[in-house]
């Protein structure tokens, strides 16, 4: 080790044609402490440097002959430094011959690090090598750390975006991956014990569930011990603590842990990542031990640091991912209890099929599918309700994605039914919820689709708001939608009066929610005009259009789906 906390056993290619001179300069690097790679000429240099290349092995440091017979010195570095494999290997310059200060300049001006007019004190000789090497290990270092911090940004993006923690472990695997240059598995555990998983890529798959198990019961225990604290912790797991062939199948490997907490008593996060001998001693963690046999993890002491260490968060760029992690699995978390609530009043609320109220002289099939977990929260809603002159039915959707949309979606179902009770007419009972919502919610709109059914007649009344049209089937494979418009609730704007129009027998009505066709980047008109020539086709029977249409549109949606149809019994 040298002054500067440099290893002294560089690896040194001389190149000069004169044998007498490699030795010379040879014995003196080799006293030095370095190894040296002799070479006769321009070309031999190149052929060495590409086999060193392809083993992995490239010299340090270059000390060139600028006069060369079959190609000068000024040239070889040029070719050298010219080639992105090489580019970054320090070239000093030697002669005994060219002194001038245009030859100096030529040397630099061709990408050398330094020039050595030779014959020159042994100290000197030592002193332009170490000084060349350290610059050169300095700029890799710089690069290196620029390179890092650029993944870094990227993974810290990738897990800022994430909209569930399935994904948000996902992006922190790969991001992971491509900091630590190894495979890596993220967990995200919640509050409730809960842990969702994600690696770097596809086939580095759990072996099975039960190891998946294994290993979030493990990272518990160990966060267990590490006290739920804030912050970034580092740790190895021993490979007979690990579960087998978690990185790579059949191979049995220590795993290095970095576990993060943003909020005590919030979500944990763990970066598992393969570790060797060789990376532990130079990261300065200390392998987990288990506790004694037959403790669990409730005997383990909350604060006991005989199995932890914790490391600075600016050890390694893991434990940086981590903590991003972390701190993005905070709003994920809240909106994950924030939808439960929401999907919970909408499932309380919206009543189920085998709930459905007994309507004389209607056959009706409802669906509701929720978007996918990772979307937001919606408003759909859809109503069958029992009055003097018929049957009322609605399928409605308040605009917005949050838990309001839902709040509000129940005090418009409530408003529905209270009001029917005296009041059938959809045209009038529109009016009403467009007053109710510039009362109570002025910043909230809604759209829905009212109609009323008289068994008896087949004759029906529909009212629209801003909603998707309701669809009339016929029994030979034709459907239509009824000519019906108005704007939105609560705009408080001037309604059109309502459609009316006779249903035959075997006519099925269908009223659906744009969740159920709507897709970003396709005109809404597009989609109406497939979704009817969907139904168009579909079989007999309510419960077949239904199925058909859910089918067709109803996969991986981003909004809430509410379908209700209906024919004369």
């Amino acid at each position: 080790m040298d002054g500067y906390g440099m290893e002294l056993d560089t690896t040194v290619m001389v190149v000069d044609d004169v044998s007498a001179n490699r030795y010379a300069m040879g014995a003196v690097l080799r006293r030095a402490g370095h190894d040296v790679v002799p070479v006769a000429s321009a070309g031999e240099a190149l052929i060495e440097l590409d086999v060193r290349l392809r083993a992995g092995a490239l010299p340090d440091v270059a000390l060139v002959d600028v006069g060369l017979p079959d190609m000068n010195g000024f040239e070889l570095c040029r070719r050298v430094k010219s080639r992105p494999s090489t580019a970054a290997l320090p070239v000093v310059h030697f002669s005994a011959k060219a002194l001038e200060t245009g030859d100096r300049c030529r040397g630099l001006d061709a990408g050398a690090d330094a020039y050595l007019t030779v014959p020159a004190e042994p100290s000197e000789i030592e002193a332009v090598v170490r000084a060349a090497v350290r610059g050169s290990r300095r700029r890799t270092a710089a690069e290196a750390l620029v390179l890092r911090l650029a993944l870094l940004s990227e993974a810290t993006v990738a897990v800022q975006t994430a909209r569930c923690l399935g994904e948000l472990a996902a992006a922190s695997a790969t991001g992971a991956a491509r900091l630590t240059g190894t495979p890596a598995v993220v967990f995200v555990i919640g509050p409730d014990g809960e842990a969702h998983h994600g690696s770097s890529r596809s086939r580095l798959a759990l072996p099975d569930a039960s190891a998946h198990e294994a290993a979030a019961r493990l990272i518990t225990r160990i966060a267990k011990g590490w006290g739920g604290r804030t912050g970034v912790h580092s740790t190895v797991v021993p490979a007979p603590l690990w579960p087998a062939g978690f990185f790579r199948p059949g191979v049995q490997e220590d795993a290095s842990l970095v576990l993060a907490s943003a909020q005590e008593g919030r979500a944990q996060v763990c970066i598992a990542t393969p570790a060797s001998a060789a990376s532990l001693r130079g990261a300065g963690l200390r392998r987990y031990a288990a506790p004694p046999r037959g403790a669990t993890s409730d005997d383990e002491p909350a604060d006991d640091r005989r199995h932890h260490t914790a490391l600075p968060i600016a050890a390694l760029p893991a434990e940086r991912l981590a903590q991003a992690t972390a701190l993005a699995a905070e709003p994920l978390l809240m909106y994950e209890a924030e939808r439960d609530i929401a999907l919970t009043l909408q499932h309380s609320f919206l009543p189920q099929p085998h709930r459905l109220p007994d309507l004389p002289g209607i056959d009706l099939v409802v669906r509701y599918v929720p978007a996918s977990r990772h979307t937001e929260i919606g408003g759909d809603f859809y109503a069958a309700l029992r009055t003097e002159d018929g049957v009322l039915t609605a399928v409605g959707d308040v605009v917005g994605h949050s838990l309001e949309a839902a709040t509000v979606m129940v005090e418009m179902r409530h408003a529905l039914r209270a009001h029917c009770v005296e009041e059938s007419d959809p045209a009038v009972l529109a009016e009403r919820l467009d007053r109710m919502l510039q009362h109570y919610h002025p910043d909230v709109t809604a759209t829905v689709c009212l109609a009323l059914v008289e068994p008896g007649t087949g004759r029906v009344r529909i009212a629209n708001a801003g909603h998707i049209p309701p669809l009339i089937v016929r029994e030979k494979g034709e459907a239509e939608y009824v000519p019906v418009c108005g704007p939105l609730l609560g705009l408080d704007l001037d309604r059109p009066e309502p459609t009316e129009l006779v249903l035959d027998r075997e006519d099925r009505l269908l009223m659906v929610t744009d969740g159920l066709i709507e897709t970003r980047g396709i005109d809404l008109a597009a989609s109406m005009e497939q979704l009817r020539a969907a139904a168009a086709d579909a079989p007999n029977g309510l419960d077949a259009l239904c199925d058909t249409l859910l089918g067709c549109f109803g996969h991986h949606r981003e909004d809430d789906i509410a379908m209700l149809a209906l024919r004369l019994g």
